[in-house]
């Protein structure tokens, strides 16, 4: 049974780099430049939702990942949230735009402006930049008011970067502090597998299942007079118990 197992992962390392990997960089590169190009012709909401939608599942379909959502009856499409979600690997992106069912605004860092393409084309997508520093956080927030509005929401990994164990390491205030003045309900959620799938320690995807937990809703009522610090560690503890025991903190 190892052999026959060893033998399908070589299989799978083979396919992944001479078929998935070449395709989905064509896919990639479509799909930015499609994105570039509406956002001359006027408003990119839709085109910025969609096309990365659809690049975002050729991720899951190329690579033979499957792909499980829980909780999704914890959110409308009409109403706008700041989701929260712990950071496991690559595919948590992927996982996000093309499963969340649910249009939004990364929260991101300046220096993602740089990826060739993606990068150019999350710029004219209007995703929220988040710059280091108290400055930096003003102005997010005052993008944020403006761009948060009729069941567009934005999504943030309060981590600020991907684990390297599995587990999830503290969170930045920043995110909270956001949520806070803009006045939106945080809706925590929990990724499962996608540290196993492509982590950050690794070189390739590998065979596996990523799976997305979607939490209630915390309310700005429920989070009034509460200390940040507090707010902080109630979303961690709901995140860290959908985690896989193996991962929990």
């Amino acid at each position: 049974m190892k052999v026959i197992k060893a033998i399908l992962n070589i299989l799978y390392k083979i396919y992944s780099f001479t078929i998935a990997l070449p395709i989905f960089v064509v896919i990639t590169i479509f799909v930015a430049s499609s994105v570039i190009i509406a956002s001359f012709f006027g408003d990119t909401d839709v085109v910025a939702y969609y096309l990365p939608k659809f690049w975002s599942k050729c991720a899951f379909w190329l690579f033979l990942l499957r792909v499980k959502v829980e909780g999704r009856e914890n959110i409308k499409k009409d109403e706008s949230y700041v989701f929260l979600a712990n950071h496991q690997g690559y595919y948590d992106i992927f996982l996000a735009y093309g499963y969340l069912g649910h249009n939004f605004k990364w929260m991101m860092k300046e220096y993602l402006k740089k990826i060739p393409f993606v990068g150019y084309a999350c710029v004219k997508s209007k995703h929220i930049y988040l710059p280091d520093g108290i400055s930096g956080i003003a102005k997010a927030v005052q993008q944020a008011r403006e761009t948060l509005q009729g069941g567009m929401s934005m999504i943030i990994f309060p981590e600020g970067t991907r684990t390297r164990t599995g587990k999830m390491s503290p969170f930045k205030r920043g995110s909270f502090m956001l949520a806070n003045e803009i006045g939106l309900p945080i809706v925590p959620m929990t990724i499962n597998g996608s540290f196993d799938v492509f982590s950050r320690n690794d070189k390739s995807v590998n065979l596996g299942t990523v799976t997305l937990t979607i939490h209630k809703p915390i309310t700005a009522e429920e989070r009034q007079g509460k200390q940040t610090k507090v707010v902080m560690q109630e979303v961690f503890d709901i995140i860290n118990g959908g985690l896989d025991e193996k991962y929990r903190t």
